[in-house]
């Protein structure tokens, strides 16, 4: 089984490391904190802890002209809508799924639960050739399993919380006071969870996620966006090595093949530091590289006919 280890002197996976394990701990503490809730019980958004009703009291609104109204809800609803909105597929333009590889927190239980895996079977999923003498004890399967209904159980109770007060939420839980409805939510999504966790973690990823398609399109879109290149000239270099880079993405992707073969890079970069760590010896470095692209047609969703622009091309078409 091949043990990827970063090099002391690549911190692209320690940096990751960081933002994922923080923007982890704000999926779970947002509404415990009241940074960002939706309140079923009083039907509104609840944003650092104060209602998001666009401003408008029921006795303002009554004492104001539709116009003043109207300009409430385009400030503080539709002005944010028009500037959020591109912002982000701007960033997704750029850098394609950065969400999904620096901060989903459903990306980072895809990552960890393909170590554990990996460590019981030699491969990151069930999906694929299990090594011959390696297929763990059921000890090892019982305790992946208990792991995932864990995490399953944690993301269950986040999400609740994001609708039910949190702070009575947990209260009714540790004391077994829990509601009906609340109960059957819990054992539901802990089995959807569960269930995913194990089975279909990077297929969700992949072919299931909304945000993460979003951010692909986009990207897509920008024959220049940051993408892993490979140096094919020195392709010779890899000869000896075991595919590590391959190996090493979560999403189980080709990394060292053209644009368009991964659509649903997360921009992790892992497969760039198992390949950083093979060729620490070689004075050339690394073959793999995060860097803009070059337009053509392995760089956009839609393939296109190259055209060289060039002027001795011109001179020759008589342009």
């Amino acid at each position: 089984m091949h043990a990827q280890t970063v090099n002391s002197k690549d911190t692209l996976q320690q940096k990751r490391l960081m933002t994922r394990s923080a923007f982890f701990a704000l999926f779970l503490l947002a509404p415990v904190l009241n940074i960002f809730r939706y309140d079923l019980t009083e039907t509104r958004f609840v944003v650092f802890g104060f209602p998001l009703s666009f401003n408008l009291d029921p006795a303002w609104v009554s004492q104001s002209s539709p116009a003043e109204v109207a300009g409430q809800i385009l400030f503080w609803f539709v002005l944010p809508i028009l500037v959020l909105v591109p912002l982000a597929l701007w960033i997704f333009y750029k850098w394609g799924r950065l969400y999904c590889g620096w901060l989903c927190p459903h990306f980072s239980v895809v990552e960890t639960i393909n170590n554990l895996m990996t460590r019981i079977t030699g491969r990151p999923t069930l999906w694929e050739a299990l090594r011959k003498g390696n297929t763990g004890k059921a000890v090892h399967w019982a305790g992946l399993t208990l792991v995932c209904a864990l995490i399953g159980f944690s993301w269950a109770l986040a999400m609740l919380s994001y609708l039910l007060p949190p702070i009575p939420l947990y209260t009714d839980l540790v004391t077994g006071q829990l509601g009906r409805y609340p109960a059957i939510f819990l054992a539901v999504a802990t089995a959807v969870f569960t269930f995913d966790f194990l089975f279909a973690r990077h297929l969700f990823c992949k072919y299931g996620c909304a945000v993460g398609l979003v951010q692909s399109i986009a990207w897509m879109t920008n024959g220049r966006g940051r993408v892993v290149t490979f140096d094919a000239r020195r392709a010779a270099a890899c000869r000896d090595c075991t595919k590590a880079c391959d190996e090493a993405c979560p999403m189980r992707l080709p990394t060292r093949s053209h644009k368009r073969a991964k659509f649903s890079c997360t921009q992790c970069l892992q497969c760039v530091s198992a390949c950083r760590e093979v060729q620490k010896d070689n004075p050339e470095g690394s073959l793999l590289h995060w860097e803009p692209g070059t337009p053509g047609r392995q760089t956009v969703l839609i393939p296109m006919r190259q055209i060289d622009t060039t002027p001795s091309t011109r001179l020759n078409t008589g342009s």
